[in-house]
């Protein structure tokens, strides 16, 4: 759950600055009457990110045992590469994100067409649920239903109301810390998917088992049960890994 509590407070708290912004600027321009738009594109991106979070949840339930672990290796690297790039990228343009918002709520307007606006925030704030969809059957291995559901409720309403405080002017998170530290974490995060992935696509046959069990330390520290068993949903900890599963997460 601590993993997908992460990454929906992350992601959300994206999500509602770039609201944020948009707002902010509105007003701060006397263009309240494009608020509306601004209220359409947002909850038009919800409802696509819905529809595609509710077509993975029903293909992932219907497959067969081994193409389910397949499935879950690809999707643990692929959340591996997606959630560094969106590091490196927040890393980059996050001093740069306010003034090409501004720029870009500039553009829609001066089209004089409503809807550019609505499209702005539709694209921008779907990219980020887009993320995090993509991301989630990653960050969700071996949790249940009802903790993944616990675990995004949670981190998002956290990132909301963390928003709803920051566009009031409130100091309630100090950001560039926030995303620095969180950033770190999700380094970590990033390579247990990558040996989670490794050690399913070997399961389904996809990828040889070069060495197994290069050390194993389970009787001091359990991967199974207790402290192992949250480093290993949180950083992908192993207490017998294989030589390839090692080398991927170290890589």
């Amino acid at each position: 759950m601590l993993p997908v509590f992460f990454l929906t407070l992350r992601e959300g708290i994206e999500a509602a600055l770039i609201v944020g912004i948009i707002l902010a600027y509105l007003n701060r321009t006397d263009r309240q009457e494009q608020i509306r738009m601004v209220w359409w594109g947002l909850g038009a991106a919800c409802v696509a990110c819905g529809v595609v979070g509710f077509g993975i949840i029903q293909l992932i339930g219907n497959l067969e045992k081994n193409t389910l672990r397949v499935f879950e290796g690809v999707a643990c690297l692929s959340a591996a590469v997606i959630l560094t790039f969106v590091i490196v990228w927040m890393h980059r343009n996050a001093r740069h994100m306010g003034s090409q918002l501004r720029s870009a709520v500039d553009s829609a307007v001066e089209k004089k067409q409503a809807w550019a606006l609505a499209g702005l925030v539709f694209v921008t704030v779907g990219r980020e649920g887009l993320e995090t969809i993509l991301m989630l059957p990653g960050m969700a291995k071996e949790s249940t239903s009802g903790d993944v559901l616990l675990g995004s409720v949670l981190g998002l309403g956290l990132a909301i109301t963390i928003g709803v405080l920051l566009h009031r002017g409130s100091k309630v998170l100090d950001l560039q810390k926030f995303f620095k530290i969180t950033g770190i974490l999700l380094i970590f995060f990033a390579a247990g998917l990558v040996a989670y992935g490794v050690h399913e696509l070997q399961d389904a046959g996809q990828f040889p088992v070069v060495m197994k069990d290069v050390w194993n330390i389970n009787h001091v520290l359990n991967d199974k049960e207790g402290l192992g068993l949250l480093l290993k949903s949180l950083f992908g900890y192993n207490g017998n890994p294989e030589n390839l599963e090692l080398l991927a997460y170290v890589g």
